[in-house]
């Protein structure tokens, strides 16, 4: 069972979008294993991101993800990595394939309603900046 990471944006968490995404989550056979909802400081946001800090969209990305209130995710399935970037959709929701989250609910490029990690290991690593490793273990079943 492969896990990825979820976030749900403030784009998202504004719009009282969550319970429609979650939705959509579910119904592609994701389970939820873990789930918070928190406002992340420009500093974490930073962190996260830190990735893209020499993309020319980086300050704006992290000003974006500090503005409001975010839900993170843990998500399991088979091949869940590539299955949620599908059921996601691009990056900008007008390239994005129809019936994709970001297709349905996103505005633009950078208020694109959720993040997906971009590989197993990146979602390992991301999964960790949000969830210890005790609430993890006690999701399992």
């Amino acid at each position: 069972m492969e896990r990825t990471l979820a976030i749900l944006k403030p784009d998202c968490v504004r719009k009282n979008l969550v319970g429609k995404v979650i939705s959509h989550i579910e119904s592609a056979g994701f389970k939820i294993v873990a789930m918070k909802m928190l406002k992340l400081t420009p500093e974490q946001a930073r962190a996260f991101y830190y990735v893209h800090r020499e993309r020319h969209f980086y300050n704006d990305l992290v000003n974006f993800m500090s503005s409001g209130k975010i839900v993170a995710l843990v998500l399991e399935k088979e091949n869940a990595v590539d299955d949620f970037r599908k059921l996601i959709g691009a990056t900008d929701p007008k390239e994005a394939e129809e019936g994709t989250i970001r297709r349905l609910y996103a505005d633009n490029k950078q208020e694109n309603i959720v993040h997906g990690s971009d590989s197993v290991e990146n979602a390992k690593i991301e999964i960790s900046f949000f969830f210890s490793q005790n609430e993890l273990i006690a999701n399992e079943t």
